[in-house]
C-alpha cells in the first residue's frame, strides 16, 4: 500500500485549516483519529497451521455520526494508510450528506493467496477480534480493496450468531449479499457514482462526452463498472489497465468483451486487438480523460507532465499526490476530487443502512434514481463554491466538507 494516503490526507486537512482559519481548540478534533486499534487475529486455516494476521481499525471522526468505511485486504496495508482513508470518509461523508463520521480497517494478508473457505475464516477472525468496535452506532464497515459482498454477509452473520439471533439488531455492516439485507444498487454504486461526477462535470467544462476518450487505471468493481457505465455515455475507453498489464487501443476496447474476457480469465492480460503497454503509461495516454480507480499515489511529480488529459476523475482513493495536483492545476486540468467523485458508494450504503433499520427493500430503481441526483446536486455545490471562490474543485469539496464537521463539532459542544 502506499505510504502517500497518510501524507495526502494529512496535507489536504492542515492546508483546508489555514485557509479557513480554524481555531486550534476545533482544529485538534480534525487532525487527530478518535481511536486507532491494532490487533492480531491467530486463525486455523485449511494446512492445520495458525496463520499469525495483525489488523487495524480507525475511527477518525464521529462528529456526524458513526464512522463509516470499508475493510482493505492486502499484504501491505498499513495503521498509517487505514488513518489516512478514515480522514478521507470523514469529509467524503459529510460532502455528500450522510449522517454518518470516518472509519476504516485492514487486514494484513493477500487475498488472492487464501482459499474460498480459508478467507471466510479470516473476516470471520477479523470480526470477532473487533466486535466491540463494530456497530451500528460506532463504527459500519463496508468492502473495500481485497474484500466483496460475501466477506459483508461474513460478518453480518458472524456477529448475529453472538448475539443469539437470526438477525443483527440494526445495521452492522453494508455492502451485503441482497437476499440478506443488501441493498439493490450498492455493489456497482460507486462506479456509476464516478460517471455522474464525470458527465456532469463534462457539461461544465466543454467536453463532449459522446466523443471523449477515456482510459481507466484499475479494471476491479470501480474501474470496470465506471467503463460499462460511460460508454452508455457514447465515450469511447481507449485504455485499460489491471494489476497485471495495460491495453491501449485509440480505436476503443470492447468493453463487454473485455469483462468477459477478464471474468473468464481473471486478467485482462492477453486481450486481443490491443497494444499491451503498462499500467503506468494508461495514465499517460492520448485521452480526454483519465480515470485513476487502482489505488493511492498514481500520478505523482514524476509522471504528471506527461497527462494528455483535460479531465481526471480520482475513482480511488488519493490517486493523486499534493506536488502531483499542483503541477496539474497549473496545466488547466480539471480534477474531480476523489471525496466527491468516489462518494457514490457510502452514499448507497447510507440507503442500505436506512432500509435496514426500517426492515424495508428500496426498488433498484428508487436507488439509482436518488444517487444520480445526490452526485449531481454535490457536485454543482462543489462546483460553484470553486467557481464563486477562484479555487480549484479539491479545495471546494475540502472547504464544504471540513466546515460541516467543524458546524457539528461546535454544535454538539467541546464539553465531553
Amino acid at each position: 500500500m502506499n505510504s502517500n494516503i497518510l501524507d495526502t490526507a494529512s496535507f489536504n486537512i492542515k492546508q483546508t485549516i489555514e485557509r479557513l482559519n480554524i481555531e486550534p481548540d476545533i482544529a485538534v478534533f480534525l487532525v487527530q483519529p478518535r481511536e486507532k486499534i491494532a490487533i492480531t487475529m491467530n486463525p486455523v486455516l485449511s494446512n492445520g497451521r495458525v496463520k499469525s494476521i495483525q489488523a487495524f481499525l480507525v475511527r477518525h471522526n464521529d462528529i456526524l455520526g458513526p464512522a463509516k468505511g470499508g475493510i482493505r485486504m492486502a499484504t501491505d496495508v498499513t495503521i498509517d494508510d487505514v488513518t489516512g482513508l478514515s480522514m478521507d470518509m470523514s469529509w467524503k461523508t459529510a460532502l455528500i450528506g450522510v449522517p454518518f463520521g470516518g472509519g476504516k480497517s485492514g487486514i494484513c494478508i493477500d487475498p488472492l493467496s487464501l482459499s474460498s473457505n480459508d478467507k471466510e475464516v479470516v473476516v470471520r477472525s477479523f470480526t470477532r477480534g473487533m466486535m466491540r468496535q463494530i456497530g451500528p452506532e460506532i463504527y459500519v464497515p463496508a468492502p473495500d480493496m481485497g474484500t466483496s459482498e460475501r466477506d459483508m454477509g461474513f460478518i453480518s452473520d458472524c456477529i448475529s450468531y453472538s448475539h443469539g439471533a437470526s438477525i443483527t439488531d440494526g445495521c452492522f455492516v453494508t455492502g451485503k449479499p441482497v437476499v440478506v439485507g443488501g441493498i439493490l444498487g450498492r455493489k456497482g454504486a460507486t462506479g456509476k457514482g464516478v460517471v455522474f461526477s464525470v458527465v456532469r462535470a463534462c457539461s461544465k467544462i466543454g467536453i463532449n462526452i459522446e466523443k471523449a476518450t477515456v482510459s481507466i487505471q484499475g479494471f476491479g468493481n470501480v474501474g470496470s463498472v465506471a467503463a460499462n457505465e460511460i460508454i452508455k455515455e457514447g465515450a469511447k475507453v481507449v485504455a485499460v489497465s489491471d494489476i497485471n498489464c495495460g491495453i491501449f487501443n485509440p480505436e476503443g476496447i470492447d468493453i463487454s468483451e473485455l469483462l468477459a474476457y477478464s471474468q473468464s480469465n481473471g486478467t485482462i492480460e492477453g486481450f486481443g486487438g490491443c497494444k499491451h503497454i503498462s499500467s503506468e503509461d494508461v495514465l499517460t495516454v492520448d485521452c480526454d480523460i483519465v480515470i485513476p480507480s487502482a489505488t493511492g499515489g498514481q500520478i505523482t511529480e514524476g509522471n504528471a507532465n506527461s497527462i494528455k488529459a483535460k479531465l481526471v476523475a480520482e475513482a480511488a482513493n488519493s490517486p493523486i499526490t499534493p506536488k502531483a495536483d499542483e503541477i496539474l492545476d497549473k496545466k488547466g486540468v480539471f480534477v474531480i476530487p476523489d471525496i466527491l467523485c468516489n462518494a457514490g458508494g457510502v452514499f448507497v450504503s447510507y440507503l442500505e443502512y436506512t432500509q435496514e433499520t426500517q426492515r424495508e427493500q428500496m426498488p433498484q430503481g428508487v436507488v439509482e434514481e436518488r444517487l444520480s441526483r445526490r452526485m449531481t446536486s454535490k457536485f454543482d455545490q462543489v462546483y460553484e463554491y470553486a467557481e464563486k471562490n477562484d479555487v480549484s474543485m479539491r479545495v471546494a469539496a475540502m472547504d464544504i466538507a471540513v466546515g460541516r464537521v467543524v458546524e457539528g463539532i461546535k454544535a454538539r459542544g467541546l464539553m465531553p
